[in-house]
C-alpha cells in the first residue's frame, strides 16, 4: 500500500481494492470490492478501514507542512479561540471571533479552519476563517445560525448546520454562497453527524428528538428517521459516597443524541447519549438499533484512535447543557473489534470532558472541559490528564494538524 501515490486520487478511482483489504477479510466477498462512490468523491483506499488514511503522522498531506502546531478552543461565552502551542502547553494567542463560536470547523481542502459563530438570538452568525499557516483570522462572512458545518464527501458543498431552523445549508465551500437546503422538520436540535463510506448517505443526530436523521445526498432529502430508545436507568450526575447508588431510574422520556461516528468498515453507527449515559450502537444497513453500552454520565463526543482500533468516549458529566464545575466527567475507552470497554478515565477532581480530537501520532486526546473553562490533555497510553486554562464555556476545539487527503467537517472528521 505504501507504493501507491496517495493523493492521486483520479488514477486510484477505478481500482480494485481487493490486494488492498486485510487478511482478515479474506473470506469476506464485499471485503475484496471496490466501493461505488459518489462522483468526485476521493476514492475508498481500503473497504474494511474508512480511517486507514488518518492512521499517522505518515499521512499528514505534505500542503500542511509549514502550518502551525496548534490547539484552537472556541470560547462559546468569551466569543473568542484560545490559541494553545501544544510544545508549551500555553495559550499563546486568543482570536477574537463572532457571537457564540460554537466549533472550530476543519475546511474540505484542509487549507482553511472556520470558526462557527453560532449567535442565532441575535441573527448575527457568521463563519470566521482561521489560517492555520499563521493561526490569524480573515474577514468573517455572515451566514444563517451556524451551530456547526460538515462537508460532503465531494466537496461541492460545505453543509452549514442551523439547528435552530431544522435545516441544513448547502454552501459554497470556499465562499459560503448559499446552494440548496435540505429541511428536516422532525430534527429538532439537528446536531453532529458522520457519512457512508460511499458518499451517499449522511446521518445526523437530532439532540431534543431523541433521534437521527439519515439524509439522502443524492437525492437531496430525509430518507429516515429513527427514535433511539432509552435504557431503564440512568448513571446519577453527582459524585456518590464510595458504596452507594451509582444509577437512578431514568425519568426522560427521550434521550439527547450528541456526536455520531461510523465503525471502520462502515457498517455500524455509534451514537453518544447525553441522557442515556452511552453510545447506541446502530446497523447502518438496516437502520435499526443493535445494542446499548453505558460508558459515563453524559456521553457526549467520538473519536476513532489513529490505529482505528478504539474509539474514546467523552462523557461530560451532567445531564443539563449548562452543568456544573467538577462533575464526574471522564473518557471511556471502546474496543471496536469487541465493543467492550477497555479503560475508563476519570479527571482527577471532576470535570467536563466535551469534544475535540485526537494528535496525529495518537499519543495524545484534547478535549474541552465544557462547564469549567479548561482543556483537558489525556494520555492515551494510561489516561493521564494535563489541563489548560482557556476561556469561558470552551466547546468544540480543533487539533492542528492532523492526517487524512480530506475533511468531512466538524473538528476534525477526516479521511
Amino acid at each position: 500500500m505504501n507504493a501507491l501515490p496517495r493523493h492521486a486520487a483520479p488514477l486510484l478511482a477505478t481500482l480494485t481494492l481487493a490486494a488492498l483489504a486485510p487478511a482478515a477479510g479474506a473470506n469476506d466477498p464485499a471485503a475484496s470490492q471496490p466501493v461505488a462512490t459518489v462522483a468526485g468523491m476521493p476514492p475508498v483506499v481500503d473497504p474494511n478501514n474508512l480511517y486507514s488514511e488518518t492512521s499517522g503522522p505518515e499521512h499528514v498531506s505534505p500542503a500542511l507542512k509549514d502550518d502551525l502546531a496548534r490547539v484552537y478552543v472556541p470560547n462559546l461565552r468569551g466569543n473568542s479561540v484560545s490559541v494553545i502551542d501544544p510544545a508549551t502547553m500555553k495559550v499563546v494567542d486568543t482570536l477574537k471571533v463572532g457571537l457564540s463560536p460554537q466549533h472550530v470547523v476543519v475546511g474540505y481542502d484542509l487549507r482553511t479552519l472556520w470558526a462557527a459563530n453560532n449567535a442565532e438570538r441575535s441573527n448575527n452568525g457568521s463563519l470566521t476563517p482561521i489560517d492555520p499557516r499563521t493561526g490569524k483570522t480573515g474577514k468573517a462572512i455572515p451566514v444563517d445560525d451556524p451551530y456547526n458545518m460538515y462537508f460532503t464527501p465531494d466537496g461541492k458543498s460545505a453543509i452549514v448546520v442551523a439547528e435552530a431552523r431544522h435545516r441544513l445549508d448547502f454552501r459554497d465551500p470556499k465562499t459560503m454562497a448559499l446552494q440548496y437546503q435540505i429541511d428536516a422538520p422532525k430534527c429538532g436540535g439537528i446536531n453532529h453527524a458522520d457519512f457512508s463510506i460511499d458518499g451517499k448517505t449522511a446521518f445526523f443526530t437530532c439532540e431534543f428528538e431523541g433521534s437521527i436523521a439519515k439524509i439522502d445526498l443524492v437525492g437531496r432529502k430525509v430518507e429516515a428517521y429513527l427514535v433511539l430508545p432509552m435504557p431503564r436507568t440512568r448513571l446519577k450526575d453527582k459524585f456518590v459516597p464510595a458504596g452507594g447508588p451509582t444509577t437512578e431510574v431514568c425519568s426522560s422520556r427521550k434521550g439527547m443524541p450528541q456526536d455520531i461516528r461510523f465503525s471502520p468498515d462502515g457498517r455500524k453507527l455509534y451514537v453518544a447519549d447525553m441522557e442515556a449515559d452511552g453510545v447506541h450502537v446502530v446497523d447502518a444497513a438496516s437502520f435499526k438499533e443493535t445494542a446499548f453500552i453505558t460508558t459515563g454520565v453524559a456521553a457526549h463526543g467520538l473519536y476513532p484512535s489513529r490505529d482505528g482500533k478504539k474509539l474514546y468516549i467523552a462523557n461530560r458529566g451532567s445531564h443539563r447543557i449548562h452543568g456544573p464545575r467538577k462533575g464526574p466527567g471522564s473518557v471511556t475507552v471502546l474496543d471496536f473489534a469487541t465493543d467492550k470497554i477497555v479503560a475508563n478515565w476519570a479527571v482527577p477532581g471532576g470535570g467536563s470532558p466535551d469534544m475535540g480530537n485526537v494528535t496525529a501520532d495518537g499519543k495524545y486526546l484534547w478535549l474541552s472541559g465544557r462547564y469549567d473553562d479548561v482543556v483537558y490533555r489525556f494520555d492515551t497510553a494510561t489516561g493521564a490528564v494535563q489541563q489548560i486554562a482557556v476561556g469561558q464555556e470552551p466547546h468544540g476545539l480543533t487539533v492542528w494538524p492532523q492526517p487524512g487527503r480530506y475533511s468531512l467537517g466538524h473538528t476534525g472528521n477526516l479521511r
